[in-house]
């Protein structure tokens, strides 16, 4: 998911640069929410995999 986040960004970038504002905006909203819905998905994991107890 951070990958295609990655990669609106970049398309993102590239579209901003030959001054198409209107897609460019949707294309970098779009890798906004991409990034912040990976970023749950780790924070999930992450608790999820620290509640087992490990072995001594």
């Amino acid at each position: 998911m951070l990958y295609y986040a990655l990669m609106f960004l970049v398309v993102g970038l590239i579209v901003g640069a030959l001054n198409l504002a209107g897609f460019s905006t949707v294309v970098v909203q779009i890798s906004w929410i991409l990034v912040l819905a990976g970023m749950l998905v780790l924070l999930a994991i992450h608790l999820i995999m620290g509640r087992t107890r490990r072995p001594v």
